[in-house]
């Protein structure tokens, strides 16, 4: 059994990181030895600590941009969009903490007061994911430490390094090494971490077919707090608008950013019959102008490889079992190099398919329905177990609020691409995409429980009915 994890650029194969699998016991030990004396502290002082830390990135933003493109061979300008999102974390999650769990002091009878605080819950482990390594655990970690938990911290494998600097800038801003642990490791470790007793609770980003694995651990364990922020199968629903060109760059921007691993994804293009040939031709204009290439080639690409080789196969089997399905192909999954995790996107129309999978197929791939009426529309964009984003494109205010009121989504957005979604509000879906823990802005919901307390300076109490007469 390997004691080691390396990690590799997916746009070379180069050696980037290496590091020794970590001790789960060792490191729950020590944050649970740990996390009192920093719940103890002020939250004026661990919100100063988290500041510091912003401060810290800030200065580092170079390095650690660098170090996202090369281990996840994302362009560099969207390694540098991730870190200036760490960032801005800080201050969203200050102003969260404020609004969602401060001290509050409720009206109550006869000159009691009524007050509502909020405590840590104690040991948080966090799993991380390979996409955003930096972004997405650190939306659950600096939220966790202000409110005065302690933080265990697993790395996806495929990106330990961004996560480990991570940590370290965590440290030289002075939240003690005990309150936020590295673990080192695969999903052994992992697994390991999540069924710990010594952990309170675990927050989680990733798939959801582990999510669903998680939730069903945790069910005989409510004492501990579990947050899972999970995948999609995305619709951007295209329907009575005159601008095709804009409609199709929108479309583009959903499906292909991040070579479509996003959780927010566009995965399914559900588009008027009337408009469905235009339409895609606009897209294919597009595509066809997509540069893919390595984190730092110039000029820049709009996308780089998924994350791994293995990704890469298993996204070109998916394509090619949904063809095998009855799916026609509109733009093939290129593999440019069978070396390398490079892929150009890929198209299918998949309407005539009489089962159409209810899958996550994290990379380039967008899958076409073609409806003749807004209904059918609403019906197949719902047509999903997940329940994360869903975006309409139209210039028909009506058809926005139909659309609205009946799509099952977290993230519902009009004449906007399924993703960016803003740190500034809640983040989260329903169904297979979440457990109606939203992350982002109600993060802050989930790093504390609220405690209310009835007070009154001196005792006093009577028993009016049902007692005998002395």
């Amino acid at each position: 059994m390997p004691d080691t994890i390396i990690s590799h650029e997916p746009a070379t194969g180069a050696e980037l990181w290496r590091g020794a699998i970590g001790d789960v016991e060792t490191e729950v030990a020590t944050a649970r030895a740990s996390w009192a004396d920093w719940a103890a502290k002020p939250v004026t002082f661990r919100i100063e600590t988290l500041r510091r830390y912003a401060n810290v990135v800030r200065a580092n933003a170079d390095t650690l941009a660098d170090t996202i493109a090369r281990e996840t061979g994302k362009p560099l300008w969207e390694a540098k969009t991730e870190v200036e999102s760490v960032v801005a974390k800080v201050d969203i999650s200050v102003s969260a903490y404020s609004e969602r769990t401060s001290q509050r002091r409720l009206d109550s009878p006869m000159g009691s007061r009524m007050a509502l605080r909020h405590k840590p819950h104690g040991v948080l482990a966090v799993l991380g994911p390979y996409n955003f390594p930096a972004h997405l655990p650190n939306g659950h970690i600096v939220p966790a430490l202000i409110a005065g938990n302690a933080v265990v911290f697993k790395p996806s494998e495929k990106t330990p390094a961004s996560g480990a600097m991570l940590v370290g800038f965590l440290r030289e801003a002075g939240v003690p090494e005990g309150c936020v642990r590295l673990l080192i490791g695969g999903p052994d470790e992992g697994k390991a971490l999540a069924a710990h007793d010594g952990i309170d609770g675990l927050l989680f980003t990733g798939s959801a077919p582990t999510g669903i694995a998680l939730n069903r651990q945790f069910a005989t364990r409510p004492e501990k707090i579990l947050a899972l922020e999970m995948g999609g199968n995305n619709p951007i629903v295209v329907w009575d608008t005159p601008d095709l060109q804009q409609a199709a760059v929108l479309v583009v921007q959903s499906a292909f950013t991040s070579a479509g691993q996003r959780c927010t994804a566009g995965r399914r293009l559900i588009v008027d019959e009337k408009l469905a040939d235009a339409l895609i031709g606009e897209i294919e204009r597009i595509v066809d102008r997509i540069i893919v290439g390595a984190p730092h080639d110039e000029p820049a690409p709009f996308m780089g490889p998924v994350i791994d080789n293995h990704t890469a196969d298993m996204l070109g089997e998916s394509f090619l079992e949904l063809m095998l399905r009855g799916a026609k192909p509109i733009r093939h999954l290129q593999r440019p190099d069978p070396d390398r995790p490079f892929l150009r996107p890929g198209i299918l129309d998949v309407t005539m398919l009489d089962e159409r999978p209810d899958i996550e197929l994290f990379g380039p791939i967008l899958q076409v329905v073609r409806c003749d009426h807004f209904d059918a529309a609403i019906a197949e964009a719902n047509n999903t177990r997940y329940g994360l984003s869903a975006s309409l494109v139209s210039q028909e205010p009506d058809l926005y609020n139909r659309f609205w009121a009946n799509i099952r989504a977290g993230i519902v957005n009009w004449n906007k691409p399924t993703n960016g979604a803003s740190s500034s509000a809640p983040f989260g879906g329903v169904g297979w995409s979440g457990n109606h823990r939203p992350s982002a802005y109600y993060a802050a919901d989930y790093c504390a429980y609220p405690v209310v307390s009835n007070e009154a300076d001196a005792a006093r109490a009577a028993i009016g009915v049902g007692l005998r007469d002395i």
